[in-house]
């Protein structure tokens, strides 16, 4: 079995005047560009804490330098930015 992949959330998706809490910018490990960042399209990721878990499925990349765009079902809590997230499949 492989080793897990750990990303961290940089931070919401946000616009001029809005933020969308379900969507959320993640910066994995050794992922550096936009090729690297394509390949994990459609894959899921988990973030936990505690007894609760949230599961987003990577919707696309975002600019150049390997960030992922994710969609939540739920809103993710602002504790979240900076903590850590397992891509799962």
């Amino acid at each position: 079995m492989s080793q897990p992949i750990y990303g961290t959330i940089v931070n919401y998706r946000i616009g001029i005047s809005t933020q969308n809490p379900k969507e959320c910018l993640i910066q994995f490990a050794h992922v550096n560009s936009a090729s690297l960042a394509g390949q994990l399209v459609n894959r899921k990721v988990v973030w936990k804490q505690g007894d609760s878990k949230l599961v987003g499925k990577i919707a696309g990349s975002h600019g150049k330098n390997g960030v992922v765009k994710v969609k939540f079902q739920k809103g993710v809590p602002g504790q979240a930015l900076g903590t850590t997230v397992e891509l799962v499949e």
